[in-house]
């Protein structure tokens, strides 16, 4: 509403698309036309960059339903000309300003990380967001336009080339797991199932230190077996449901996320996992914002609570403790 760019950076299945989703009805509804592009569904495979920016138009075109405006094909013909970045700065200055005359617009750019797997570079994508905010000194027009990027990465992702101004316009909004305070609506699902719904819900917060999927599973699997005759206690369905062969019973899967963020990059892997090694030993480190943290922060095996970083929850510590973490930096020495 302050027209400020932010982003919502986190690990996943922490509730930024659910945000997402919620911050534009709201938005809508004060008058401020809204779109998102989710950049998923533009692809990363086998793409061209004329592929990857003629995406990113035809989902704005679409998302802000500008086809009954302007003729989508006719305009891009006239502009075939123009450089690719400077084509979707071409397409907000003459498209978006013109056909939304006077009302605020909010692009969302969601799922950024699919990003890092282009085998081409959007340096310049980036760059032009930040010339947008940098626009306002001179052009009032782009007063108008703010931007929120959602998803798994942090702002080096974002630029890679080190010659470039790094991206660092925007105010990082964090994401926090549910306080026992602010999850009543969790306990309204537990009345007339189980007894002492509040006991019951506060037992499930500490199991999941309050991680919303991981939350709402444990929710659902508390009320799925206290229908059974004999139902199961909240640390008997954990054990049960989630942490004995969680391989298999990965599903929905979340726990295998969070695994493979550790190991898909294998030059990576032995720093993330001997830094996990360090804060699984000592219980807490201090927050440093190294890379290797911040990638760490990004798996969601780990949380920065009052500037230490901790295992999230006791689930994780269980799943991913010192044997698994012996076995996996086992392979990780073998392989190089």
């Amino acid at each position: 509403m302050a027209g400020e760019f932010c982003y919502v950076f986190s690990s996943r299945q922490m509730g930024k698309s659910s945000l997402r989703v919620q911050t534009m009805h709201r938005l809508k509804q004060e008058g401020i036309s809204c779109a998102v592009v989710d950049i998923t569904r533009i692809g990363s495979e086998h793409l061209t960059p004329e592929n990857w920016y003629g995406g990113m138009v035809s989902l704005l075109w679409q998302g802000f339903n500008l086809s009954n405006e302007v003729n989508q094909k006719n305009w891009l013909r006239e502009h075939q000309d123009l450089s690719l970045v400077r084509l979707l700065d071409r397409f907000i200055e003459e498209v978006l300003f013109v056909h939304i005359p006077g009302k605020r617009i909010v692009i969302f750019i969601d799922e950024i990380d699919s990003i890092i797997s282009l085998n081409f570079s959007v340096d310049d994508f980036f760059a032009l967001i930040r010339a947008c905010y940098n626009q306002r000194a001179d052009n009032p027009e782009y007063e108008r336009l703010t931007f929120c990027l959602l998803g798994v990465a942090t702002p080096s992702d974002l630029i890679k080339d080190k010659a470039c101004t790094p991206f660092n316009i925007g105010k990082a909004i964090t994401l926090n797991g549910f306080k026992f305070e602010k999850a009543q609506a969790l306990e309204n699902g537990l009345l007339n199932q189980v007894g002492n719904p509040q006991k019951v819900l506060g037992e499930i917060l500490s199991w999941t230190g309050g991680q919303p999927f991981l939350t709402q599973k444990l929710c659902k699997l508390t009320l799925e077996v206290a229908k059974a005759k004999n139902p199961l206690s909240v640390e008997q369905v954990v054990r049960s449901k989630i942490i004995e062969d969680w391989q298999s019973q990965d599903e929905p899967v979340h726990l295998r996320s969070i695994r493979d963020r550790l190991l898909y990059n294998k030059y990576r892997t032995k720093q993330m996992l001997s830094l996990y090694q360090f804060i699984l030993q000592r219980e807490e480190v201090d927050a440093d914002g190294s890379y290797e943290q911040m990638e760490l922060l990004l798996s969601g095996l780990v949380v920065k609570q009052n500037g230490k970083l901790r295992v999230y929850n006791p689930i994780y510590n269980e799943v991913f403790n010192q044997n698994w973490l012996n076995l996996e930096l086992n392979r990780a020495f073998d392989s190089m």
